[in-house]
């Protein structure tokens, strides 16, 4: 197998600084200390909201009323996909009990965290899809109280459109606070917010940072970096449709790699030649996070057979992985690592960034090599039990106190065979009962 760099990406994208966990590592120490009056301090101060935090319910209403009744029912169309979709993720995470011996008998049960925190984006775009995606999700999975917070756009606070979404979604409350303040502020429990079990969503590098430093005494779905995509593709793509989807997700922003992997040259070719008007046809700031993410991250790679291009595509890892090519069957069998895999033509990325129903949160930065995206499971703990009967106790005891001294652990060995050696006094103990 043989690749040839046709576009090679001048660097990685870059690392959370230094100075970014520094920061952040201040600020949650406040946080955690001063709690509501710090995170207060911080929204007027970085967000420059001054009015509340937490979202009344006569806001919601209004914001119900703002939003056209077209964008509602898109807003609608989306959930049901999304919540639908996390439902039947749902279905699948089944408890279950299995009688492994006679007397022995093991189980799991599938029980939600109470209480989930989820960061929705805001600032540049209005993130209505991200909302849906998280929220929904938690709520599918049965968890009880659910906090969304996402900062203000302006002196409005968050947009209409969003505060819609949140709401039809499942939000038990919804705060008008970003950045690591809102992160700290579900972690700790902070303006009515019960602390979180698990903190989930996208967010920029501090929001990042907050949740990798917080993880541990809370959960997280995962440590998220800028958003990449990798296109797939053979003689039969459409290269003004790959051109168009990669200057699609590279507006993401200035450090959100694209890549396009195929077998055939003059595609390849086309959609190097395309790429540059389309991105100058973007609206601004759009145009100028393409237009960086392009020249500084883009890459088009060709590849000498579909096997390797597959090969690649197991290498990178991607958050977003785009099949256009023949023979969908065998690339959904034969690719092993990614995010979220979109098979065919029709299939773009953007369909499932804001509507499709698979959720959008992934991993990203090459983690789709060990990990999923956000589902249903995140917000589930997959818990055993068991029980043993007195038929499955003395094999059961002899073989745990051999093990345990073998290991040199005596006080292990030791209560398995207290429990032997109670069974076999009862019926001692039974007969000079009756005597």
């Amino acid at each position: 197998m043989s690749r040839t760099h046709l576009k090679t990406a001048p660097g990685e994208p870059p690392q959370a600084a230094a100075d970014i966990a520094d920061t952040v590592q201040v600020m949650l120490a406040r946080l955690k200390t001063g709690g509501a009056q710090v995170a207060l301090d911080y929204a007027r101060r970085l967000d420059g909201w001054e009015g509340e935090i937490s979202v009344p319910s006569g806001r919601i209403e209004d914001a119900a009323a703002e939003v056209p009744q077209a964008m509602k029912d898109d807003i609608r169309w989306a959930h049901d996909n999304i919540s639908r979709f996390a439902a039947a993720q749902r279905a699948t995470a089944q408890d279950m009990e299995i009688e492994l011996r006679p007397g022995l008998i093991a189980g799991q049960k599938q029980i939600p965290v109470q209480a989930a925190g989820c960061y929705v984006p805001g600032g540049r775009y209005t993130h209505i899809a991200s909302a849906l995606m998280s929220i929904a999700t938690a709520r599918e999975a049965g968890v009880p109280d659910i906090t969304a917070c996402s900062p203000p756009c302006g002196a409005a606070g968050i947009p209409a459109p969003m505060l819609y979404a949140m709401h039809l979604a499942g939000a038990s409350r919804i705060l008008t606070i970003g950045g690591v303040q809102g992160i700290a502020a579900m972690a700790f429990g902070m303006f009515g917010a019960r602390p979180a079990d698990i903190l989930v969503g996208p967010g920029n590098a501090y929001v990042a940072e907050a949740k990798r430093q917080l993880f541990g005494p809370v959960g997280i779905d995962m440590f998220a970096g800028p958003t990449d995509s990798l296109v797939l593709a053979d003689d039969s793509a459409d290269p003004e449709i790959v051109a168009a989807d990669l200057v699609g997700q590279a507006e993401h922003g200035a450090t959100s790699p694209v890549w396009l992997a195929t077998t055939y040259r003059p595609l390849a070719e086309a959609v190097l030649a395309r790429i540059p008007a389309l991105i100058a046809d973007l609206p601004e700031p759009n145009r100028s996070a393409a237009e960086t993410a392009w020249r500084d991250l883009g890459e088009v790679v060709l590849c000498d057979t579909r096997e390797a291009m597959a090969a690649y595509a197991d290498e990178k890892a991607p958050e977003h992985l785009h099949v256009q090519a023949r023979d969908l069957p065998w690339w959904r069998a034969r690719l092993r690592a990614y995010g979220s895999l979109f098979l065919g033509q029709n299939t773009t990325v953007a369909f499932g960034d804001k509507a499709a129903g698979p959720n959008h949160v992934l991993p990203t930065s090459g983690a789709a090599r060990y990990t999923g995206g956000l589902s249903v499971h995140k917000f589930l703990k997959t818990v055993t039990w068991q029980e043993v009967r007195d038929d499955a106790l003395p094999e059961l005891a002899r073989v745990c106190a051999a093990i345990s001294r073998e290991e040199r652990m005596e006080g292990h060995a030791r209560s398995a065979d207290i429990r032997l050696d109670r069974l076999v006094q009862m019926p001692k103990l039974a007969a000079n009962d009756k005597g």
